[in-house]
């Protein structure tokens, strides 16, 4: 079975491709009747943690086959980063990721998934909260008092030392662009030309 493509895309950190990418190989490597004995489980799960999608883990890892689950720790530890995700386990999440010995391939994945995870995580505290106790900050974010202070502080939030209160700025709203006249013609033409 060629997996060049899974590789290539590894190496050029091209991670939000690799769940389609992965889904692609195994069905044409299924359709053939291939052995899928080497096939990148660990990987194909992780990407589709990476891209937020619990459904397509689940099913993944449910077609598993045993022996490669028995056979290769790294497909159970991305298993169990999932399980953390599916029950909102934040700081397990970041406990498991970062207590599990990586192979060189998946390293650098797992550290690229942290950093997306922890941009949703952030995303989401700004939308739900107005003000965080650095504590729940620290909990949510899998970091340190200082890192998750400091992180917060960089994105704009402010933080009330006496209370350990975190203060969200919330994003500003981006307004729609206005459309000028120039651009209105042209897309006049330009519709014009291809209705005749």
């Amino acid at each position: 079975m060629d997996l060049s493509a899974v590789h290539a895309a590894l190496s050029s950190k091209y991670y939000s491709v690799l769940a389609s990418l992965c889904d692609d190989l195994l069905l044409q490597a299924a359709s053939r009747g291939a052995a899928t004995d080497d096939w990148p489980y660990a990987v194909h799960l992780l990407a589709h943690l990476f891209l937020n999608d619990l459904n397509s883990a689940r099913f993944l890892w449910k077609s598993t086959p045993q022996e490669a689950k028995d056979a290769r720790p790294e497909i159970a530890a991305v298993w169990r980063i999932g399980q953390c995700l599916w029950i909102r386990d934040y700081a397990g999440v970041y406990t498991i990721a970062q207590g599990f010995e990586w192979g060189p391939e998946m390293a650098d994945f797992v550290a690229a998934f942290l950093e997306i995870y922890r941009k949703r995580i952030f995303q989401l505290l700004t939308s739900a909260y107005s003000t965080i106790n650095v504590a729940d900050v620290v909990h949510f974010m899998g970091m340190n008092e200082e890192n998750a202070t400091n992180y917060a502080i960089q994105h704009g939030w402010s933080l009330d030392v006496t209370t350990k209160m975190l203060t969200v700025v919330k994003p500003k709203v981006k307004t729609n662009q206005k459309l000028d006249v120039s651009k209105l013609q042209r897309l006049t033409e330009c519709v014009f030309h291809l209705e005749h």
